[in-house]
């Protein structure tokens, strides 16, 4: 029996650090306005149309993968799972989302063979969103997830890495009453 309780404990640890490796260079700030009574929204709309950075080589973003409509979905998502709904006429927040991608970023990396530090191509992107009350106009919660750029990655990787971050992001942010 106890040989099997630590099989099975292996096999999680095992299992649930696969599924964090495809995360775990995601990094996620958060940050809110102190006299924000951010349980106190209920409703929001978006701002015009989501920034996002085009990506006509097809580097950063999967074919078939459309990102600001998966971005938007996990926002809403969100958004509702905190008791809000959208309301394009008279909202309490406005929120909006940007995203870009630096692919000429450099960083010191060591090289396998040599075992030297060397400078190395590492892209980064990251995404920000941004709640902002309607009626003052001022910021009240922002969230940024930054993470490192992997090329060639499966739509199904892309959904994961994108849910995590937005998830991450509005964690802390509390229910409306």
């Amino acid at each position: 029996m106890n040989r099997y309780l630590f099989t099975l404990a292996t096999l999680m640890v095992l299992l649930s650090g696969c599924a964090s490796s495809v995360t775990k260079d995601i990094m996620v700030e958060t940050n809110s306005d102190p006299k924000a009574n951010l349980a106190g929204y209920k409703s929001y709309s978006w701002l015009g149309s989501a920034a996002i950075v085009f990506d006509e080589k097809g580097r950063w973003e999967p074919p078939q993968f459309d990102a600001d409509a998966e971005i938007k979905f996990l926002i809403d998502r969100e958004l509702r799972d905190r008791g809000m709904t959208e309301n394009s006429v008279n909202a309490d927040l406005i929120v909006a989302y940007a995203a870009g991608i630096n692919m000429d970023s450099m960083n010191i990396k060591i090289d396998p063979e040599s075992g030297l530090e060397q400078l190395a191509d590492a892209p980064i992107g990251a995404l920000s969103v941004i709640l902002v009350d309607a009626v003052t106009g001022q910021a009240v919660w922002i969230g940024v997830a930054s993470a490192d750029i992997q090329e060639n990655r499966t739509p199904e990787t892309s959904r994961k890495r994108l849910a995590y971050a937005v998830s991450e992001m509005f964690h802390g942010l509390p229910h409306t009453h």
